[in-house]
């Protein structure tokens, strides 16, 4: 099974990622960007069996840093 997990930071913690590709959008000419947040992808292929709860404990252990991060898991038909 493919797993997507969509990694994001908090609303109110600071994006230095986010801030810098804002920046470069605007010097390259663009208008009309208010915000950008970065975020990563991790995509996984799991075994059939592998239940909700596991695939949380992975993102609560490992994939997301839950003080500062949220996360989003989609499977992937």
């Amino acid at each position: 099974m493919k797993i997507r997990v969509h990694v994001s930071l908090k609303n109110g913690v600071l994006d230095p990622q986010g801030r810098a590709i804002h920046h470069a959008l605007e010097g390259l000419g663009f208008e009309g960007v208010n915000d950008v947040r970065a975020g990563r992808l991790i995509e996984m292929d799991v075994a059939d069996s592998t239940t909700d709860t596991a695939l949380e404990d992975m993102c609560r252990k490992l994939l997301a840093n839950q003080v500062i991060e949220n996360f989003r898991i989609e499977k992937v038909a």
